[in-house]
């Protein structure tokens, strides 16, 4: 027959296995949010090495992605950058602000682009901030252009036989609107930012391959290339990969044979998008695989002028 004593001395060791079971769970929790956190290869970061970033998805010059930049430049440590880009574009300001930082970083150490499948728009502003750009031969990229787009639903209002009212200080103010058929003054403002925007990134194009403006403006049509067609418009560098990038900043720029490669990645995938529920939607997406679902997620979110291509947006 049990006793008190030996009931009481039973629910106290289940108490304490059920203490270390709980103890091992917050453990096991903490080291899957550091194997997210913590950058890939950051061991490798504490001697001279080469660093390799991956710009993919739509690019919006979040706030991880910037600082990333920021303590790669502050590294004494990196003594080159390898830019691994497979991104279609996104925002022209995210793209600005991507291609400044780079060349900050490329004040005192090579950085070398090299394209995979997509590298257009927004995609080809972060790879002409490189020194040197690689694609292979059927990437595609180029895709030079500005574009803004807004849904005008007035007639789907009309049958509906609602009717949008407003007040406001200015003929011009909170136009283009989706709510009402554009005037051509709205269209002409409209246009001209985009044409301004548009002679932003040509310029920079004309800048950064030191091709004549007039030159850059007839392959800027928007239209997308190849990398062989991008390689003999001189809009890349060369055709290859990370190995080709590797041999040219040895022989190059004279950087030491045997540099380990280490990855710079940004906080983590969730962090990088924010923290809302679309953004933790995207950050999923892209841990499963599913980066064609993620971009989607993403491009609902772009709001301003885009540099961006894919025909699948």
């Amino acid at each position: 027959m049990t006793t008190e004593a030996e009931l009481i001395v039973d629910r106290r060791r289940l108490k304490r296995g059920l203490t270390l079971w709980r103890i091992a769970a917050v453990i096991l929790a903490v080291a899957a949010i550091a194997a997210l956190v913590w950058p890939k290869g950051s061991i490798d970061q504490f001697e001279n090495h080469i660093a390799r970033v991956k710009v993919e998805g739509l690019i919006t010059g979040d706030d991880a992605t910037l600082k990333l930049f920021d303590e790669i430049a502050a590294s004494k440590k990196v003594k080159a950058v390898i830019l691994e880009i497979n991104s279609p574009g996104g925002t022209t300001v995210g793209s600005e602000a991507i291609y400044e930082k780079i060349r900050i970083v490329a004040k005192d150490r090579p950085v070398v682009a090299v394209m995979n499948s997509v590298a257009a728009s927004g995609g080809y502003i972060t790879a002409i901030a490189a020194d040197h750009i690689l694609a292979r031969g059927n990437t595609i990229t180029g895709s030079i252009g500005v574009v803004f787009t807004f849904p005008e639903v007035s007639k789907l209002l009309d049958n509906l036989g609602i009717k949008m009212e407003e007040i406001k200080s200015s003929e011009l103010k909170a136009e283009p609107s989706g709510f009402k058929p554009v005037s051509d003054k709205v269209r002409q403002v409209t246009h001209d930012m985009v044409m301004e925007s548009y002679g932003w990134f040509t310029g920079l194009v004309a800048e950064r391959r030191k091709m004549p403006l007039e030159q850059v403006k007839i392959l800027a049509d928007g239209r997308v290339y190849s990398g062989r067609q991008a390689v003999a418009n001189k809009l890349i560098d060369g055709l290859g990969g990370e190995e080709q990038a590797i041999i040219w900043l040895e022989t190059e720029r004279k950087l030491d044979k045997g540099l380990k490669i280490s990855d710079w990645a940004p906080a983590s995938v969730l962090n990088s998008t924010g923290l809302g529920f679309s953004s933790l939607a995207s950050g999923l997406l892209r841990i499963f695989g599913l980066e064609t679902l993620a971009q989607k997620s993403d491009a609902a979110k772009l709001d301003g002028l885009l540099v961006l291509w894919h025909p699948q947006l």
